[in-house]
């Protein structure tokens, strides 16, 4: 006996869906690693198509079952054959995929050189649309420390500091490294951050955080201005958020490569 298989029946309601799919699926990948070659880590995947009017859904199955072709390596090569495959398989005009993953790099403490592990917040994300155009970027989330430098200015006695994050979106030409945008991040701030820390690790970091204050504005300038001279770069989003300790709100900084204000 057959089944009826209603995704494929007519919808006449005349409505075409911009995007349909799978969210917020956990699945087993292998990101390059700069040191290593490649490191394992789970990562939360979202997979969408756009569905023509005279469908009545998707098949959602065969968004999974398309994720086998990384098996598990994520490259930017993959992404181009799975987004083709996305738009073949599910009779689609365009495509989009991206994956957010903890990413793990060793770290050193500067004096005493103690060794951790810093997790940093990740994304990959590409689309392809009916023209068969790729469209892939790479993203990092980035702790970092903040002093003020205002506060530094007034106060007979210290500075209100803080830990900030950072978020770097780019698209380039070649491929370029996790850890190459993470160091771009951390060389633009007060101070970076650490997992493990000793007593005199703790003296160096505060003393070089105070002597290169920091407003969100300089953070966002000081890695646009080193993107905007990088040939490698074709587009950036970087925001800069610090979570103030003496004021009940965040202070919040936003460039975006192409969007200036006349």
């Amino acid at each position: 006996m057959s089944m009826r298989d209603v995704q494929n029946e007519r919808d006449f309601r005349n409505i075409p869906i911009n995007q349909v799919g799978v969210k917020n699926l956990r699945y087993p990948i292998a990101v390059r690693d700069r040191r290593d070659g490649y490191q394992h880590t789970v990562a939360t995947i979202s997979m969408y198509v756009d569905l023509p009017h005279e469908y009545k859904g998707t098949h959602m199955s065969r968004f999974v079952e398309m994720l086998h072709v990384l098996k598990p390596e994520v490259s930017l090569k993959k992404f181009a054959v799975i987004l083709e495959n996305m738009k073949k398989y599910l009779n689609a005009a365009s495509a989009h995929l991206e994956m957010t993953f903890p990413y793990f790099i060793e770290k050193k403490a500067p004096i005493s050189m103690a060794t951790g592990l810093m997790d940093y917040a990740c994304r990959i994300a590409g689309s392809s649309d009916a023209a068969g155009k790729l469209d892939l970027q790479s993203e990092v989330v980035v702790p970092i420390t903040s002093v003020c430098p205002c506060s530094k200015e007034i106060s007979d006695f210290g500075a209100h500091n803080q830990r900030g994050e950072v978020r770097l979106t780019l698209r380039f030409k070649k491929f370029i490294w996790l850890e190459d945008m993470i160091e771009l991040v951390e060389s633009t701030a007060s101070s970076d951050v650490y997992s493990v820390l000793k007593r005199v690790d703790e003296k160096c970091v505060t003393e070089r955080a105070y002597q290169n204050p920091k407003f969100v504005e300089d953070i966002v300038r000081d890695i646009a201005q080193r993107l905007i001279s990088d040939p490698n770069i074709t587009w950036f989003s970087v925001s800069a958020e610090n979570f103030e300790s003496i004021h009940n709100h965040s202070a919040y900084a936003h460039i975006i490569s192409g969007e200036r204000r006349k």
